[in-house]
């Protein structure tokens, strides 16, 4: 009974270990065509924007990411708003120094005191938009760095040449950007950077690819217009869902729209995390993408290849086909976290990294079982429950 048990693991995993390197190989591909894509002129377009940032604390590295928005070679005209529940907030005496350093730069420090609904990020944002000046908004959060060029390359996507889509064609909404974690001291602090590098931009990538383009948002970057935003009824509609960035762009394409990947790529910073917050973290994570799409994280059993093909090895008891299963997989993971990783995101701590792959993997395999499991989220030091993509108080 248990060698038919045994065999039955083992014929599994190979399987699932042969489709993980369809995965790696179809993602490798996606990359390539980003990147050459990414070589494109950019367009001559600089429209007025408002950036909004929704504050609750002081962040690691969070004025350097605030000094990075000021310096800025953009030729249109833009402004920064920043926002926070209460003026004894610690980030308004941050906003504070920061409008000392760049006083000829447009930046306000707004109080929302509102709280319109469980998220309290996006509650800050509706209040914010209120005051924005211009006809786009960006939307990022504190602890976002960027380059000099950045909404340069962002807001030259709204220029995009129109897709033809039914019997209109459709503008670019929305648009936003891949990013890259700086890890901290701490081995799950490098595991989480490692997967974003490795993992989670690749599915973006691999996504954007075989879908003809995107149909959500991300956090790091949500630059939208005016127009687009009020015909999904403004932010207003979010102040209950979690995954606000996702669901953002989810609309906007249902409204008919585009959503754009830009060529930037911008940082943000990992915490450093206890193995508690990292699996919390994780588990928040994988919770929100089985809520939003579940199909979809069924669907990750085939991201995780090297995790199965290191269970295939040991259920195996290492036999010669489980090893070069093994070996294939290997080296297309690698392939494929260097492709992406350094390439693309141009991230430098992925190659000092690469040794903790098989690691980051058989944890991340973990996680995604657990995340079948439960509905209950941690979210800076709250607990809810996760329901139709939206917070509820447990």
């Amino acid at each position: 009974m248990l060698h038919a048990l045994a065999q039955s693991v083992e014929i599994l995993t190979s399987a699932l270990t042969v489709a993980g390197m369809g995965y790696f190989l179809a993602a490798l591909i996606a990359a390539r065509v980003f990147l050459a894509a990414r070589r494109a002129p950019l367009a001559d377009f600089a429209p007025g924007v408002s950036v909004l940032k929704s504050l609750k604390g002081l962040d690691p590295g969070m004025m350097d990411a605030f000094r990075s928005h000021c310096r800025q070679s953009y030729a249109g005209e833009f402004e920064l708003l920043f926002g926070v529940s209460s003026l004894s907030d610690p980030a308004a005496a941050a906003v504070e120094q920061l409008k000392a350093e760049f006083p000829q730069q447009s930046i306000r420090l707004i109080e929302c005191p509102q709280r319109l609904g469980t998220n309290g990020k996006v509650s800050t944002l509706v209040q914010l938009a209120a005051h924005a000046h211009h006809p786009f908004l960006l939307i990022n959060d504190s602890d976002i760095t960027v380059s000099p060029r950045y909404l340069e390359r962002v807001m030259a996507c709204f220029a995009s040449a129109p897709k033809l889509g039914g019997t209109a064609p459709q503008e670019v909404g929305l648009v936003t950007a891949l990013y890259r974690g700086r890890a901290h001291d701490t081995l799950p602090s490098r595991l989480e950077a490692l997967g974003i590098a490795t993992d989670f931009q690749a599915g973006v990538l691999l996504s954007k690819w075989i879908e003809g383009g995107l149909h959500y948002g991300l956090g790091s970057t949500l630059a939208v217009r005016r127009e687009a935003l009020d015909r999904i009824g403004g932010l207003e509609v979010l102040v209950d869902h979690l995954a606000d960035d996702y669901e953002l762009g989810v609309r906007v394409a249902a409204a008919g729209y585009r959503v754009a990947l830009s060529a930037e790529v911008v940082e943000t910073a990992i915490p450093a995390y206890g193995w508690r917050a990292f699996i919390d973290h994780q588990l928040r994570w994988t919770r929100t993408v089985r809520d939003a799409r579940p199909w979809g994280y069924v669907g990750l059993i085939f991201t995780y290849g090297m995790g199965w093909a290191l269970v295939n090895v040991i259920v195996s008891d290492s036999s010669p086909m489980s090893l070069n299963l093994l070996g294939v997989s290997f080296l297309l993971r690698l392939g494929l976290a260097v492709t992406v990783g350094s390439g693309v995101l141009a991230d430098p701590q992925v190659m000092p990294s690469l040794w903790l792959l098989p690691l980051r993997d058989l944890v991340a395999t973990g996680i995604w079982i657990a995340g079948f499991v439960g509905n209950t989220i941690v979210w800076r030091g709250e607990r809810f429950a996760l329901k139709n993509g939206k917070l509820h108080r447990s």
